[in-house]
């Protein structure tokens, strides 16, 4: 398999998912700015969206959008747990936290890296944002993870958009239940080495871990 990823976006979900389950891959960086790959391929003429992530299989096949490709991912090694299995009810409850990730708190962070936005519409995304940020609190009180005890690809999903909280200048510590949650999964050795393969987008993380002398690398 082959994922196709860009520095700084979502494609890092997949990526530590890739690496959760121990499946043989390699990786593609997308140009962004020129929408080529390295070999000067126009990026377009693979995924049609131009869009990252995308996943292409070894029979050629491409599929798209994060969601379903972590799905597909965890499928293929059901029994590491990254997903409850295929027709249960805990399945359809992933379905429904990666899709509040995808429509609700990932797209909330669009209109905040758009240079040309309205200082009014600035603050007006960020605390819708904000309301987002609240509701996964609350969720998280009582958990490890978004699904209970068990690390997910729901997990892989939420750590990488809230590291966008840095670069944009939010403070996640107004949410100690979202910040403590950060700190949890920062350190798991897949995430390290995702973050390894995109060093140009890497930034330190500094929130208490930096008590314990821990300097933990965040894509942004």
């Amino acid at each position: 398999m082959k994922l196709y990823y860009a520095t700084g976006t979502c494609s890092l979900s997949p990526h530590i998912v890739l690496l959760e389950a121990g499946l043989p891959y390699t990786l593609e960086r997308i140009d962004f700015a020129t929408k080529k790959t390295p070999a000067g391929i126009d990026y377009f003429t693979i995924n049609s969206k131009g869009t990252v992530p995308a996943l292409q299989l070894d029979d050629g096949r491409l599929l798209t959008e994060g969601p379903a490709i972590v799905q597909y991912l965890a499928d293929q090694k059901p029994d590491s747990g990254l997903a409850p299995r295929a027709g249960t009810f805990e399945r359809y409850q992933l379905m429904e936290i990666l899709n509040y990730i995808t429509s609700e708190v990932h797209k909330g962070f669009s209109p905040l890296f758009n240079p040309k936005i309205s200082a009014d519409w600035r603050a007006s995304a960020q605390a819708n944002l904000e309301k987002k940020f609240d509701w996964l609190s609350g969720s998280l009180k009582d958990k490890t993870f978004l699904m209970g005890n068990a690390f997910t690809v729901a997990d892989a999903y939420l750590f990488t958009v809230l590291s966008w909280t840095r670069p944009l200048k939010i403070d996640l510590g107004r949410w100690p239940v979202l910040n403590a949650y950060q700190q949890r999964i920062a350190p798991r050795p897949t995430v390290q080495r995702a973050l390894k393969a995109c060093p140009i987008c890497r930034v330190r993380f500094t929130s208490s871990l930096r008590k314990k002398s821990e300097v933990v690398a965040i894509d942004i």
